[in-house]
């Protein structure tokens, strides 16, 4: 393995274990970074960038070593995707699932404190939908791209039914 692989495993190992680390870093610093991009947060990605190239490959700047992080940077990312089709509980720990912020025209705090948005940042988001006050609104989510979807206190709320399994049991129970 010493030989002419072994620099390349190398890249492939350094690259895999970075990109690895950063989507953790990503999922722990939450959605709030995705959601509003600033300059800071856009400066921050072209450094980290650059901070991790040279681990990703080794020391080693030839344009193969290059092109393996970059191969193995796709192939890990295809793999990932593909088992997140798959496993509907592993794609809920790495990406998560949308997040109430506002409910029936009250913020809620202790998401709020969760995801790191302040109140502002809610009422920003909400005037950007066309609404004035958070009491018109009858819900905020975070969805997981980072984006807030914002629900009008005028909107009905279809009425959803009951799954047939559930549906089912409780007639047999009756």
């Amino acid at each position: 393995m010493r030989g002419a692989l072994g620099p390349w495993l190398s890249v492939c190992a350094h690259t895999l274990v970075i990109y690895l680390f950063l989507i953790v870093g990503f999922r722990v610093l939450g959605r709030r970074h995705l959601a509003q991009l600033t300059v800071i947060d856009l400066v921050i990605i072209i450094v980290l960038g650059s901070a991790v190239e040279t681990s990703m490959i080794a020391g080693n700047t030839s344009l193969a070593a290059g092109l393996i992080s970059a191969g193995t940077l796709l192939l890990v990312n295809r793999a990932l995707t593909e088992m997140f089709l798959r496993s509907k509980r592993l794609r809920h720990l790495v990406v998560g699932g949308p997040i109430l912020l506002v409910h029936e025209g009250q913020l809620v705090e202790e998401h709020l404190r969760r995801t790191g948005f302040t109140e502002s940042d809610v009422l920003e988001a909400i005037r950007e939908r066309g609404y004035d006050t958070v009491e018109k609104v009858k819900f905020a989510v975070l969805e997981t791209d980072g984006s807030i979807n914002v629900i009008s206190m005028d909107t009905p709320t279809p009425r959803t039914a009951l799954p047939r399994a559930r549906a089912s049991r409780t007639t047999a129970s009756e």
